[in-house]
């Protein structure tokens, strides 16, 4: 019903998972770290089939709940860690960040409105990172060392 940090007293493995309500994304390591999935209202059943196909581990040791957001959205995103080299604005889903502002990689970013999701390839495929509003200096302090190629806006998913 709300965020946890350490589910390991609750729960040492994962083969199914209900989400009754709203969105959560879970983490395979405390603190909200380390891969993520994004779950949404329904039932996931086959956790070994996800597991089997890289999206998801069966350790599932923390979850945040995602809140809804309605409303505007808006995102900066930097080159480099704690926002420093080239500086892009984003206020809509971007498919390829390359191909759109010719930046190779992306280690910072400012989320000023609504909750983001970044994606390790293009078109939103891959690993992904929960972005939500606040100033993030270090995508490594998460947890994550992918590099970032897409962006997607969470609205249709809660």
């Amino acid at each position: 019903m709300s965020d946890c940090s350490d589910m390991t007293s609750f729960l040492s493995r994962c083969n199914s998972i209900r989400v009754e309500n709203g969105c959560f994304m879970v983490y395979d390591r405390t603190d909200f770290r380390g891969n993520q999935f994004l779950m949404k209202r329904g039932e996931y059943t086959d956790m070994q089939r996800m597991q089997s196909m890289g999206m998801m581990s069966d350790n599932i040791k923390s979850c945040r709940m995602i809140p809804m957001h309605r409303g505007q959205f808006r995102m900066r995103i930097y080159e480099r860690e704690n926002f420093v080299g080239q500086m892009s604005e984003l206020m809509e889903d971007c498919e390829s960040i390359m191909d759109r502002f010719r930046m190779a990689d992306c280690q910072s970013c400012n989320v000023m409105d609504g909750h983001w999701l970044m994606y390790e390839q293009p078109h939103f495929r891959g690993r992904m990172m929960y972005m939500m509003p606040g100033e993030h200096r270090s995508f490594r302090d998460m947890g994550t060392t992918m590099r970032i190629s897409s962006i997607k806006r969470i609205t249709d998913y809660c």
